[in-house]
């Protein structure tokens, strides 16, 4: 089965493209992206402007077309915070729908955390045993914990990279101060998440997924994406801390020419540093483990879940406009 997912985020609109049956490793075949940016074109309102509105329903529009020639049987269409917390978001969708034919579904912070969840658990399997996972976004951050393929406790928390960029840095490169007021600031949002957390009990593997937690590792040493997914990657509260030294006095220009930073990302770097930093800080830890798998490997698999094996019954396809994959 060839199976098309879309994601609309905080800064892209990424179509993955992958050959999967239950209970198979999906195999990427085909990698699309978009640069939206769509979180910073909301108004002071909390709309979506109407030129957003109009490159997303492009930009989903040619994902749809580029999924139909590449053969995918299904398309799973979501969107994230962005979409989400636009107070137009209901006029936005029906927009879409209308002139593109595909029913983006908007995931809950809490069910973004549940799909990225699973996704670790698959990759790492039943030995990792109780897992914490960690996902920074654009517009949130995902925190999950728990034994099982669904988690014990779920948590998503506006402290996206893209989010505290915009809100709380006013030069480029920030200024001392507004790096050590976000640091004092960021503890304070991260504390009730991280005594609920702690009340789980010590984990016994820590993983942390996304574009944010890839690029800190890379730039503390982790291997190049060339190195391919199954290369041990970790990123330490040590090399963290250097890091953070280093990029939260560059402009985002500069930190665009580092090996392994994307233009499209560099300008929300350091607000990720920190609040990976942040975050490793208010739960104790050391070192995180980096999953190449996120949430729309989780959502892959949870639709995969639910086929009937075959991949050529009845899986509830509905043909390019989003299937019934929840």
């Amino acid at each position: 089965m060839r199976l098309g997912v879309l994601d609309v985020g905080s800064n892209t609109v990424h179509l993955l493209v992958v050959d999967a049956h239950r209970g198979a490793h999906p195999i990427p075949t085909n990698s699309e992206k978009s640069i939206l940016r769509l979180a910073e074109q909301l108004d002071e309102k909390g709309m979506l402007s109407k030129a957003g509105a109009d490159q997303l329903v492009r930009a989903v529009a040619a994902a749809k077309a580029s999924a139909k020639r590449s053969g995918c049987e299904d398309l799973l269409a979501f969107a994230t915070s962005a979409v989400r917390e636009a107070g137009n978001s209901a006029e936005v969708l029906d927009r879409v729908r209308t002139e593109t034919g595909v029913d983006l579904r908007v995931l809950s912070g809490e069910d973004e955390a549940k799909y990225t969840f699973l996704a670790v658990r698959r990759w790492y399997g039943w030995s990792a045993g109780k897992l914490l996972c960690l996902d920074i976004g654009g517009g949130s951050l995902e925190l999950a914990v728990g034994r099982d393929e669904n988690p014990q406790m779920a948590f998503s928390v506006p402290l996206g990279a893209g989010r505290l960029t915009r809100t709380r840095f006013k030069k480029d490169p920030p200024r001392r101060s507004e790096v050590r007021e976000t640091t004092e600031w960021l503890a304070e949002q991260l504390a009730p998440v991280a005594r609920k957390l702690k009340r789980a009990g010590e984990p016994d593997r820590v993983v942390a997924t996304s574009k944010t937690f890839r690029t800190l590792a890379r730039l503390t040493g982790a291997a190049p994406s060339s190195a391919g997914p199954r290369a041990r990657r970790v990123l330490t509260d040590a090399g963290l801390r250097q890091l953070i030294a280093f990029i939260s006095r560059m402009s985002a220009s500069d930190l665009a020419e580092l090996e392994g930073v994307s233009t499209s990302r560099a300008h929300q770097l350091v607000a990720g540093a920190l609040v990976a930093e942040a975050t490793m800080r208010a739960l104790s830890l050391t070192q995180l483990e980096i999953c190449p798998w996120a949430l729309r490997e989780g959502v892959i698999l949870r639709r995969l879940d639910h086929t009937d094996g075959t991949d050529q019954g009845d899986t509830g396809r509905t043909s390019q406009t989003g299937a019934r994959w929840s």
